[in-house]
């Protein structure tokens, strides 16, 4: 698969101003971001990529702040020579060390999880998924069942096993992420992850103790009702994805129709980490 990356220079003094700009993409088909200090990358597969609706997205920015941006084509060939050209370890409080497989490991940090950065959202690096791996640090997953929705790389499910978990059922409605999880928990020799391709259709009709969904606003409304479902009674959902204004409000306020209930919150920048229970 090749892809399209888009180079955006831009011109705000407000973080969360970029962070609308990047999620606004994400809601295209963008599926990969880099982070710069001028601005950011982002990227789409070939098959994907529509002028015309990028033109339409972008424009609804235009009057918040100044940007402008360059195409050039990555041919497959070259996907991960790129990645592994900007791929760079994280630590999690101390606690987990999150590298590719062509780093050094870090035996001091009690948890790592060894990621192939191929084209798969998800490796820790963006603010959302750093939050949830703070999240469950702090809560216990020993002999929980868990599902992971929108997995990505499966990096929270990969981390709910390494947490003691009993067993972890990962999906995502894209291919190269649900290759990409499964490929992952090989690398960290997970056994009991389960993973799936789809959205909430292919949702097992079980009970989980614990449900991961680090996806985006719209579809975690979209899925809420089914996640109640299957969640069981006193069981824990976290949520990211999405921003603490406007969005925290109305992802509580949805909830508490499906009888889950807002515990707390981390926030990075405006991206925020939600706890809630049944």
């Amino acid at each position: 698969m090749n892809y399209y990356e888009l180079l955006f220079t831009t011109i705000t003094t407000e973080d969360y101003q970029q962070d609308l700009l990047i999620n606004a993409l994400g809601g295209i088909g963008f599926d990969t971001f880099e982070e710069l200090d001028f601005g950011f990358k982002a990227y789409i597969p070939v098959t994907d990529f529509d002028q015309d609706k990028l033109d339409e997205t972008l424009s609804s920015y235009q009057d918040l702040f100044t940007f402008s941006y360059e195409i050039t084509l990555i041919p497959q060939k070259n996907w991960n020579e790129v990645w592994e050209s900007n791929f760079e370890p994280i630590e999690i409080g101390k606690q987990i060390f999150v590298r590719a497989t062509f780093h050094q490991p870090k035996p001091e940090f009690p948890y790592e999880i060894v990621i192939d950065p191929k084209m798969a959202f998800g490796t820790g690096h963006h603010q959302t998924t750093a939050m949830m791996l703070e999240l469950m640090l702090e809560n216990d997953f020993v002999n929980q069942k868990v599902l992971d929705m929108g997995c990505g790389t499966g990096i929270l499910a990969i981390m709910a096993s390494k947490l003691g978990a009993a067993e972890i059922t990962a999906i995502d409605y894209d291919e190269v992420c649900y290759a990409s999880a499964i490929e992952n928990a090989q690398l960290n020799k997970i056994e009991n992850i389960t993973a799936l391709c789809g959205s909430k259709e292919v949702i097992p009709g079980e009970n989980f103790d614990i449900i991961l969904a680090n996806i985006n606003r719209n579809i975690l409304i979209d899925q809420m009702d089914r996640y109640s479902q299957v969640l069981k009674t006193d069981g824990e959902i976290y949520f990211s994805g999405f921003y603490e204004v406007p969005d925290l409000d109305i992802i509580t306020e949805e909830a508490r129709k499906h009888g889950l209930k807002y515990i707390s919150h981390k926030k990075n920048k405006n991206w925020v980490a939600a706890k809630f229970v049944k």
